[in-house]
């Protein structure tokens, strides 16, 4: 080989060996994902085609558990003629509108005691004993008496899906404000920083994964105050549609608004994943290979 050519095959960079390796990452990666999501609908069909099976065979009593051609036959009544109480969409609206409300007055209380409470020692140990007392009360039960407070409008779900909300979002926010590293801290101080800078700053920042993380769990517990107010006594709703069927025993129609909730609360779920995605895309990926 003349000596002009091996070294230009010397100096060639090696760029096709990291562009496979990188192609074949992507390749398995959305392999696994496609298997996975194969996987899951696998799993729902199973499922609900057994739930019909034992149906129809009678080894379970369609009457107590439905079916899931039942079930549709609901859905799709209620979409195409509506409820006893409006359209389906009102009732979806109406739950939501109270969910919603109730979720961002929580998560905003839970947020700023959280990190107040969290920044300063003192207001922790006036408030702690409080705050713990109140997180010991079944929270659920103060559904009846917000509805004695506030009546059968929006404004007692709220007040249901407020005090769901609230704690975990706060204890999320605390600890994500304790946990922030003091070297930051004392660096911001170094530089110049005050304490509302620090704490907007440093401190914020630093706790804002502690708190996306708690908003996943709190937004269904937005669901279930919201539900559980309309259940108890409302004028429209997803929960009022479950205890007219109750009232009925229309299992079907309890299967089927529980149905409307689970899409509802899947949908909600992916747009919070979708935030908190781009919001912290600087974050490295999760491979969920177990390494």
């Amino acid at each position: 080989m003349p000596l002009e050519t091996a070294s230009a095959v010397a100096d060639k960079p090696p760029a096709a060996a990291p562009a496979s390796r990188t192609e074949a990452r992507e390749r398995a990666a959305r392999n696994r994902r496609l298997t996975v999501y194969g996987a899951r609908v696998a799993v729902l069909v199973a499922f609900l085609g057994l739930w019909e099976v034992c149906a129809r065979t009678d080894v379970i009593d369609p009457f107590n558990f439905s079916q899931p051609s039942r079930i549709w036959d609901q859905i799709w009544q209620w979409i195409t003629h509506g409820t006893a109480q409006g359209s389906l969409g009102e009732q979806i609206g109406y739950t939501l509108y109270e969910a919603l409300t109730g979720w961002v007055i929580g998560v905003i209380c839970g947020v700023l005691l959280g990190i107040a409470l969290g920044r300063v020692r003192f207001l922790a140990d006036v408030f702690g004993p409080y705050i713990k007392v109140l997180n010991a009360i079944p929270r659920i039960v103060l559904a009846p008496i917000f509805l004695i407070w506030f009546g059968l409008g929006p404004a007692s779900k709220v007040a249901s899906a407020v005090v769901l909300v609230f704690f975990p979002v706060f204890f999320n926010a605390f600890q994500g404000a304790r946990e922030v590293d003091r070297n930051l801290v004392s660096n911001a101080r170094i530089l110049g920083a005050d304490g509302r800078k620090v704490t907007l700053q440093v401190v914020i920042p630093a706790a804002t994964t502690w708190i996306f993380t708690s908003l996943h769990v709190s937004f269904g517990f937005a669901l279930i105050g919201a539900i559980v107010g309309e259940y108890i006594g409302a004028t429209k709703g997803l929960g009022l549609l479950v205890a007219a069927a109750q009232g009925t025993f229309n299992a079907a129609g309890v299967y089927a608004a529980m149905t409307i909730l689970a899409v509802v609360a899947l949908l909600t779920e992916g747009l919070l994943t979708f935030a908190e995605t781009k919001l912290f895309r600087w974050k490295p990926a999760d491979t969920g290979d177990g390494r």
